[in-house]
């Protein structure tokens, strides 16, 4: 089931903020990655990266990613979004939206830093689970109780 991301997360997406993003190894073992994140419509949100780079053959065979986010003056203020991998843009379409995240990110008309032979692809993720926590995160129900 998709969950809302909330006014306050849309907002962190459309600012021009660094996320972590999150793979799972075909050994389970995970893979973080620092990326330029946007909204896509109102609910979804996507990233580019290149075909054949481990994020990319991580979420062909693995949709499941994790994003993250801590405001920069308060790191106890953060977004962390559980999602999943709902299609993947390749060809023009995909340079064309990296050159926006160039805009948005760097202020530039065009991503200037493709390499020969290069191919963008874009991912689209529907998030299932939202939290934005601010402050110190409070135990899950049946964790410690505090002392008497």
């Amino acid at each position: 089931m998709t969950e809302p991301l909330g006014e306050a997360v849309r907002a962190r997406l459309r600012a021009p903020l660094i996320w972590y993003v999150g793979t799972v190894f075909a050994d389970g073992a995970p893979q973080v990655s620092p990326m330029w994140v946007d909204l896509e419509g109102e609910d979804e949100l996507t990233f580019n990266t290149s075909v054949g780079r481990v994020k990319e053959e991580n979420l062909r065979r693995d949709p499941r990613v994790y994003l993250s986010h801590a405001d920069a003056d308060n790191p106890f203020d953060r977004v962390q979004i559980s999602g999943e991998v709902v299609r993947f843009i390749e060809g023009e379409e995909a340079h064309h939206r990296m050159d926006r995240l160039a805009q948005k990110y760097l202020g530039s008309e065009r991503f200037e830093w493709l390499m020969p032979g290069e191919r963008r692809v874009s991912v689209i993720v529907r998030p299932l689970k939202v939290r934005h926590i601010v402050g110190v995160e409070r135990f899950r129900p049946g964790g410690p109780v505090p002392a008497p």
